[in-house]
C-alpha cells in the first residue's frame, strides 16, 4: 500500500483500511474506533463492489448502532465513487461524494479521488513530493 510506502510522513490521523470479505477484519478496526471522531471514506467506482459495499454496510450497522438516526451517516461517511445515484441510496450525501471520471483506473486511479485517503495520510505536499522524488529516480 502507498500509505505503508509514506509512512516516515505519516500525520496525526489514524487510517484503516479494509478489504476483506469476510467480516474479521472490519469488526477487529471498527473495536478500536470511535464512532463519533471516525469518517468512512468508501472508495467504489460503480458503488456495486461486493467487498466494498459489504464493508459499508457493516461500518454502517456499525455506525448506526451508536449514532441511531440515519442522517448522521452524511456526516461521518464520504464515498469516492463515479456513481451518484448509488451513493446517495447508501445514505451518503452526495456534497461528499468525491467524484472522479470513469476512465481512471488501474495504477493511475491515485492520482483521482481514489487518492484521498494517502493525501490524508501523509498530506497533500509530502504525497506530490513523493510522485515527484520518484519520478527524478526513473
Amino acid at each position: 500500500m502507498v500509505t505503508e510506502a509514506l509512512r516516515p510522513y505519516k500525520n496525526h490521523l489514524n487510517m484503516h483500511f479494509v478489504s476483506n470479505v469476510d467480516g474479521t477484519h472490519i469488526a477487529e478496526v471498527l473495536k478500536n474506533v470511535n464512532p463519533e471522531t471516525t469518517l468512512f471514506l468508501v472508495a467504489s467506482k460503480t458503488f456495486t463492489t461486493q467487498e466494498t459495499m459489504t464493508n459499508a454496510h457493516s461500518a454502517r450497522d456499525w455506525f448506526l448502532a451508536t449514532a441511531g438516526d440515519d442522517k448522521h451517516v452524511a456526516k461521518h461517511f464520504a464515498a469516492l465513487s463515479t456513481n451518484a445515484k448509488a451513493v446517495g441510496e447508501f445514505g451518503i450525501d452526495t456534497a461528499n461524494m468525491f467524484e472522479f471520471w470513469d476512465w481512471v483506473g488501474g495504477r493511475y486511479s491515485l492520482w483521482s479521488a481514489i487518492g484521498l485517503s494517502i493525501i490524508l495520510s501523509v498530506g497533500f505536499d509530502n504525497f506530490v513530493g513523493a510522485a515527484v522524488r520518484r519520478a527524478c529516480d526513473g
